[in-house]
């Protein structure tokens, strides 16, 4: 089976930090595979060579099978591949449901009021609905990162970047979160989650892998992944060999 989203041979530095030193990763399609990594490991990194934002120095991406490596961020989304950013940038000027639809109508390239029922459904499915007409400058974080979220499930897409939408939420909006994206999974949505708030990874994903030093040093069944000596080495100073 041909991966819905490939990264091969993937590399990338700035100046002397290599954030990406010939990386291989796959995702299947209606995989979800969660990302995990220390701070400046690299992950933001690799999902912007994914979208098209960042250019990598070697290596390809491919889309379903399709080399995309030279296609815009633009082109890349109108093909069904959308991510969220780790620190929400909405359009503050506008409202949360004009946020939202000015993502649906360009992601499928449809009239702006084709979409407004869709986009009222994805804000009430956020628990962004009752703060449709405010100006998205004058929200919290916690719902700007769901209307981050919003924004990105309003392009259709049938790939979804998640970067570390969980941070900063309470337990209980986090367990609702993991519901939402339950959910967008089951509806054939494949994911990619860059996340902090492990617990919440472990609730969704079916594979994991860990970047480190610009490598993916380990990855498969998360429970495993997450107990391996070297990941606690990494996240908690514990030798491999203690």
């Amino acid at each position: 089976m041909v991966p819905i989203l490939a990264l091969e041979n993937i590399s990338k530095r700035f100046g002397a930090v290599v954030v990406a030193d010939e990386i291989d990763l796959a995702l299947n399609e209606g995989e979800a595979l969660g990302v995990i990594g220390p701070n400046g490991a690299g992950k933001t990194t690799l999902f912007g060579m994914a979208t098209g934002t960042v250019a990598p120095d070697n290596g390809r991406v491919l889309y379903d099978g399709k080399d995309i490596t030279r296609l815009a961020p633009e082109r890349r989304c109108r093909l069904g591949l959308a991510r969220s950013f780790q620190i929400p940038q909405p359009f503050s000027g506008m409202t949360v449901f004009e946020n939202v639809v000015v993502a649906a109508a360009f992601g499928a390239n449809e009239s702006e009021t084709a979409v407004y029922g869709r986009c009222a459904d994805l804000l009430d499915s956020c628990g962004l609905i009752d703060k449709a007409n405010k100006r998205a400058g004058g929200l919290t974080l916690l719902d700007r990162k769901r209307l981050e979220l919003a924004r990105a499930l309003a392009t259709e897409p049938r790939v979804l970047l998640l970067d570390e939408v969980a941070g900063g939420l309470t337990e209980h909006e986090c367990g609702t979160l993991v519901e939402l994206i339950k959910t967008v999974r089951a509806g054939g949505v494949s994911i990619v989650w860059i996340e902090h708030v492990v617990h919440a990874l472990l609730a969704v994903v079916d594979r994991l892998a860990v970047l480190h030093g610009g490598k993916i040093i380990a990855q498969g069944d998360p429970r495993i992944v997450i107990k391996s000596p070297q990941v606690a080495e990494i996240y908690m100073g514990i030798a491999a060999d203690a």
